[in-house]
């Protein structure tokens, strides 16, 4: 492979023309102020000399003698430019003219008609300069009566002027078109003593204008105007489609599991079915096949939170399940309460709300008592003095609460044989509750704490969980890796503590269980007991006196053990640190049934011909899930953290970028690498082949887009080619479908267009690529999406959306936990959405499926994969059909939202 840079294209040569580019332009834009200056001062001792002439009877020039309106366009409004004094306001009239060769923007001039309208430097990102009258930010502009149409000379006509003086006109009309970029840019004065990242109608907020008599919609982003030009078979934007798709989401399956840093996250239910959570969705998941074979099972989900789910307890009756969420916010900023619900597994129906106002942070653990049939709950929360609380489950109300302690509690739960001893461990302490007050009465119940005495035995820094067994003692499991007994005595008024508890708890004995920390303690149905270890990842079974009976090991790259649940006869179920749900039982062994990432995603790609997708993030793991049989087909290791991946149009090679530059092409079949290199040293944001596979598009946040050409189905590349231009760096990028031009996005809301094929070619003038067809959309900017973007947005509230392939509809991801459905084109201000919520962090990545049957969301720090099923009509056939655009003359009509 040709990928290294040829001579002359090191990072020193690169950053030197950078320089020199933005150097150039500079003195560009200082030749632009001095003229704008220089006519403004012009103009203004015409308006003077106008004045005088007009007192002494003389009649001044008319302004059509100056300016000509090209045919098929409408009159404009001309800007005016305000000059604010101390003490007197004048208003002075500045004529939009075009600009220099090859900086245009907006519709070409027609032959014989004057200068074409003068465009922004690109679509976004910068202030505008289009003529024709697009309105920028209030206290800015002041628009002034349309101008009467004339007659239109021809360009070269000389009665118009003469020899002479057409080099000066030109100059004029470079300034006047420089003059009006100034005034768009404005200062903070102009602008109202705004700052100037605000945007018009308060900071943060985003506004739309329906511009240019119809030819183009301006959107702002933090005060950056973004002009998008109307394709020309759109005669009105009230003609597009304005309510939410007939298309919905069903959520079909979650991938992951929360293992890598919660407890009490895994059980079985009286029905067979596993119950765990990830994100906001606790899953019910019914296994498939025999013990430590495959999987193939199905899941249903309880969907009733709105913010992460931090821990479980099942019901005596093993149908009813309580669970406890975090404390969040909602996109407005608004906190969001933590809360327990307690819900029907076989119904999914919300049962009963308990503790809304009363917990603080989170719930942190949770326990239904078992002696008297799960009358009771207790909660720990997460606040700083770890509020112990008994609830009456029936009716919701609060019967007992003390403060706990200030160190961690990772576990509570109440005596099988009396519910009135409840036990809490965590951080260096196992505490011994006793509860008076089980008649019911709301606030009147009393806790009394023992504290449990290690004496001669290490105290350990952490007793993460513990088990009750048939005789009433207990087993801690701890971080050094052994297991305490400690069995009951009568109290006496030396017993050490406080409270009035009647029976204590003393340690009886000590085993050495394993290496390093014990996570997880499991009772048996035949008395047995099965310990978790952590750094050993050993599963053990032990019998009466803590004698070992049998024991197995985790693999290490499914990580350590977190929970154990006991299944259908001998099966086991074992939750791991890796997040990683494995089936099986100690004498065969045990293979994964669920899988899922550990830390932060970005990278979402499907499979161009198979219901399949990869994934990869800061868990430095790449992997490629079969969506059809809901599992991981493999995963390897990248080293670095990988930010984006696009399949080849063959679906033989994939393409990862990762956070250093570099990028590798991996072979889909035998995961072997075929082609690995860097360019630049920043991260990758994107990368995208061409729909004929030709190119490769790579975005960096170096603010470069680097072409390659592709052979060999992907398998070979070289460099064609670095399209420089943008002014920060790549976000999105979309090829056209005769895959010869590029649309891209940057991190300063920029709208750029390339000729690839001529060479990597900025396009300037943006107006000739309205009509141009995508092979993709999944640029966040651009008239076809604008739609989607939320009242009051600061730019990063969307990070990722994806057309369908029959262009019915548009998925989005935003930074609010929510994925969005939109119709497309959703091109009209405050489009309404189907809204679907699950994750628990803003979600970075959707994509749909090859046809259009499923779309996958990745959750950022939830690490969760979601795999939505796509209902309704419009899951196959041709997209609708657009309609015809005419000519249309009347007044811009204005999009405020």
């Amino acid at each position: 492979m040709d990928g290294a840079a040829g001579p002359g294209e090191g990072p020193a040569h690169e950053t030197l023309q950078t320089l020199s580019q933005r150097l150039r332009v500079q003195e560009e834009e200082m030749e632009l102020v001095k003229a704008a200056l220089a006519e403004a001062l012009r103009l203004l001792r015409l308006h003077g000399s106008t004045t005088t002439l007009q007192g002494s009877g003389i009649s001044a020039p008319t302004r059509n003698s100056s300016i000509t309106v090209p045919p098929g366009l409408p009159p404009t409004c001309s800007p005016s430019l305000v000059t604010r004094g101390t003490q007197t306001e004048e208003e002075l009239e500045i004529v939009p003219s075009s600009g220099p060769p090859g900086l245009s923007n907006g519709p070409p001039a027609l032959q014989g008609g004057s200068e074409e309208p003068s465009g922004t430097q690109s679509e976004g990102g910068c202030s505008s300069s289009s003529g024709a009258g697009s309105p920028g930010p209030p206290g800015i502009l002041r628009p002034v009566q349309p101008l009467q149409r004339s007659d239109t000379p021809r360009r070269n006509s000389s009665s118009s002027s003469s020899p002479s003086e057409r080099p000066r006109q030109k100059l004029s009309r470079k300034a006047a078109s420089s003059a009006n970029l100034l005034l768009r840019s404005g200062s903070t004065e102009s602008r109202g003593n705004k700052d100037p990242l605000s945007s018009p109608g308060g900071p943060g907020s985003r506004r739309s204008n329906y511009n240019l008599e119809g030819i183009s919609v301006k959107m702002f982003l933090r005060g950056r105007p973004i002009t998008m030009y109307i394709p020309s078979g759109i005669r009105s934007l009230e003609e597009l489609p304005s309510g939410p798709p007939p298309e919905t989401l069903s959520l079909d399956w979650v991938y992951g599991y929360r293992g890598r840093d919660s407890r009490s996250n895994l059980f079985v239910l009286r029905s067979g079915e596993v119950v765990y959570f990830i994100a906001c969705v606790v899953v019910l998941y019914r296994p498939g096949g025999g013990p430590g074979g495959p999987g193939g099972g199905g899941q249903r989900h309880y969907r009733g939170h709105t913010d992460c789910v931090r821990c479980l307890a099942v019901h005596p009756d093993g149908v009813r399940v309580a669970s406890g969420q975090t404390a969040g916010v909602d996109k407005d900023g608004k906190p969001l309460q933590p809360v327990v619900h307690i819900w029907d597994s076989e119904t999914l129906l919300k049962l009963q709300e308990i503790g809304l106002g009363a917990f603080e942070r989170g719930v942190g653990a949770l326990a239904f008592s078992a002696a008297d049939q799960g009358a009771f709950l207790c909660v720990v929360d997460d606040s700083n003095e770890h509020m112990l609380s008994v609830w009456d489950c029936s009716r919701g109300v609060k019967l007992a609460e003390i403060k706990s302690t200030n160190d961690s509690v990772l576990a509570v739960g109440f005596s099988p044989r009396d519910s009135s001893c409840i036990v809490t461990s965590g951080k260096s302490h196992v505490h011994f509750w006793n509860w008076s007050g089980g008649t019911g009465v709301p606030g009147n119940g009393l806790l009394a704490r023992k504290q449990g005495v290690f004496g001669k035995y290490k105290k350990p820094k952490f007793i993460p969980c513990f088990v009750f067994l048939p005789n009433g003692d207990i087993l801690t499991g701890d971080s050094e890796g052994n297991i305490l007994t400690w069995g009951r005595s009568v109290s006496d008024s030396k017993t050490p503590g406080r409270g009035g508890a009647k029976e204590t708890y003393t340690i009886v004995a000590q085993a050495h269980a394993h290496e390093g920390s014990i996570f997880a303690l499991c009772l048996r149905r035949d008395g047995t007991v099965l310990s978790g270890g952590g750094r050993d990842r050993r599963l053990v079974q032990w019998g009466p006196g803590l004698v070992a009976l049998q024991e197995a090991e985790i693999p290490e790259h499914f990580g350590a053990v977190r929970a154990i649940a006991e299944g259908l006869g001998s099966e086991l179920l074992v939750g791991t640190t890796k997040n990683a749900l494995l089936r099986g039982d100690l004498a065969q062994g045990f293979s994964p049934v669920i899988q899922g990432h550990t830390d932060e995603l970005w990278g979402l790609c499907t499979h161009p011909s198979q219901n399949r997708f990869l994934t990869c993030g800061h868990d430095r793991q790449l992997c490629l899930w079969d969506g059809e049989g809901h599992a991981l087909a493999w995963s390897m290791d990248l080293k670095e953290t990988g930010l984006c991946a696009d399949f080849h149009p063959s679906g033989a090679v994939v393409v990862v970028g990762l956070n250093t530059g570099r990028w590798l092409v991996l072979n889909t079949e035998t995961r072997e690498i075929v082609s690995d290199v860097t360019d630049g040293n920043e991260q990758l944001s994107v990368v995208r082949y061409s729909p004929d596979g030709l190119y490769l598009a790579i975005g960096s946040h170096d603010n470069m887009i680097y072409i390659y050409s592709v052979s060999s189905c992907g398998t070979k590349s070289s460099r064609f080619g670095r399209c420089m231009g943008h002014s920060s760096f790549i976000t999105h990028l979309d090829w056209s479908k005769d895959g010869n031009f590029i649309m891209s996005n940057s991190g300063d809301y920029e709208i750029l267009y390339w000729d690839v094929a001529g060479g990597c070619k900025l396009l300037r003038n943006r107006y000739e690529s309205r009509d141009r067809e995508w092979a993709t959309y999944t640029c966040v900017l651009g008239f076809h999406v604008y739609g989607v973007w939320p009242d009051g947005s600061d730019g990063t509230d969307i990070n990722s959306l994806c057309r369908s392939h029959n262009e019915r509809v548009v998925a989005v991801a935003d930074d609010f936990c929510k994925v969005h459905l939109f119709q497309y084109p959703c091109a009209r201000a405050k489009a309404p959405s189907r809204m679907y919520s699950g994750h628990g962090s803003h979600v970075t990545s959707v994509r749909f499926t090859h046809d259009d049957s499923y779309l996958v969301s990745l959750g950022g720090k939830d690490a969760s994969i979601f795999q939505w099923r796509v209902l309704g009509a419009g899951i196959s056939g041709p997209a609708p059909a657009t309609p015809s655009r005419t000519p249309s003359l009347s007044p811009a009509s204005s999009l405020d939202v």
